[in-house]
């Protein structure tokens, strides 16, 4: 254990020395190393970064709720696009026969969208999605109010002309007060606030809060539903039975439809697993480029690596010679060049992992991304260092242990 030390501590010295003295070649060789870790860890902080962005905001959806659409959520052609404009629409009385009909759903809310512009006194906020819906949707979407209530059964059964409004409308409209007693104007309808939903923040650069809620019968008598497909979502009773609502569901609504046993479903039930499939598929593409171009970038500076070995091989062949004939053995002399490919690929991780961090920071500081580097990159790093320095310094290293020392010292 203490000749291993003696070895490493003299073969570190020597490192540096012979770095020190071929300062411009050691620079051009390191950086092939810090633009291949940069490169990994920096997309694998951008996709750790995309994950937890991701998960954050997939997490709103829930994973016991399930959405009945007349589209499903991934369209990957125009053809497809057409396919399912196509289909029947979803009428919103199913929602309630649904209601009545599920063993496994402990809430049904049909849904139905419309953008308005909203107008408070001399304030307004364009662009706000109107969801026409019931009371259930609590439950389904947890919309639950920061201040006030949401819609109830008696709203839409009465047609109240009664809204729930989201954060940003609030703070638009209300900026210095909740809101909550207001009338407001939704298009060209007067309607009393009676809630504000908690903050819930973006889906896929949508804002959550940029919405106003109102009894679905108000929204069929004052925008029409002729043209329109009812979204229906549907909370199961646990998240252990998701699998077979989903089954009842399906069987369910192409009872409603009135499907011969043959013919395809002309409806889709849609779930977050469904997003997080996708995604994964997508992040996968991202790993698979991360791994390629940084296999380019070390793999170039491996290669350079092994040519500044060689060639300090070759410049200190006579060195070799003079300590081979006072006693070194080849263990040594290749520990030696080892030591030194190793110490290269060190400061070029080194160098890598800090510029990464700075990346990752910027990215963070600058967008809404999340980007972030965990404790396993520094192991990550190690790795490269043994990986790099083992393979590409073994041949140079293995070539000055086997010199012959005779020879070695007849070198000029």
């Amino acid at each position: 254990m203490k000749r291993l030390f003696i070895y490493i501590s003299e073969g570190i010295k020597i490192a540096f020395d012979a770095l020190r003295s071929y300062k411009m070649r050691s620079i051009l060789t390191t950086l092939g190393i810090v633009i291949g870790v940069t490169t990994v860890i920096t997309i694998v902080a951008l996709i750790q970064g995309l994950n937890k962005s991701f998960e954050k905001q997939i997490s709103a959806i829930g994973t016991d709720t399930l959405f009945i659409d007349k589209y499903p959520w991934i369209i990957t052609s125009d053809a497809e696009f057409f396919t399912y404009r196509n289909r029947r629409n979803i009428p919103v009385e199913f929602a309630a026969k649904i209601k009545n009909m599920a063993t496994l759903s402990k809430a049904v809310a049909p849904t139905l969208y419309t953008r308005r512009t909203l107008k408070y006194k001399d304030r307004s906020s364009e662009r706000v999605l109107v969801v026409g819906t019931n009371a259930d949707y609590l439950i389904t979407s947890n919309a639950l109010p920061e201040v006030g209530r949401f819609l109830s059964d008696t709203d839409i059964k009465h047609r109240r002309t009664v809204c729930v409004i989201g954060w940003d409308v609030k703070e638009a409209l209300f900026p210095n007060s909740t809101g909550v007693g207001e009338r407001i104007t939704v298009g060209e309808k007067k309607y009393k606030v009676i809630g504000v939903v908690e903050k819930k923040g973006s889906f896929f650069g949508d804002s959550q809060d940029l919405n106003v809620y109102i009894p679905i019968t108000i929204f069929q008598s004052t925008y029409g539903v002729q043209w329109r497909s009812c979204g229906i979502e549907v909370k199961a009773i646990s998240p252990d039975v998701v699998e077979d609502a989903e089954i009842e569901l399906t069987g369910i609504m192409r009872r409603l439809r009135g499907l011969k046993p043959n013919d395809e479903n002309d409806f889709n039930i849609n779930k977050q697993s469904l997003l997080m499939d996708t995604y994964k598929n997508l992040t996968s593409t991202l790993w698979a480029v991360a791994i390629g171009v940084g296999s380019i970038s070390l793999l170039v500076g491996g290669i350079g690596i092994m040519n500044i070995l060689l060639v300090s091989v070759t410049e200190r062949t006579r060195e070799i010679g003079i300590r081979k004939a006072l006693g070194a053995r080849r263990f040594d002399i290749m520990v030696q060049f080892l030591i030194e490919a190793m110490m290269i690929c060190s400061i070029g991780v080194f160098l890598g992992i800090l510029f990464a961090i700075g990346i990752a920071k910027l990215v963070s500081a600058t967008t809404p991304l999340p980007a972030s580097i965990t404790l396993w990159v520094a192991f990550l790093g190690v790795g490269f260092v043994v990986m790099i320095g083992l393979f590409f310094g073994i041949y140079p290293a293995s070539k000055a242990a086997k010199l012959n020392p005779i020879e070695a010292l007849r070198y000029e």
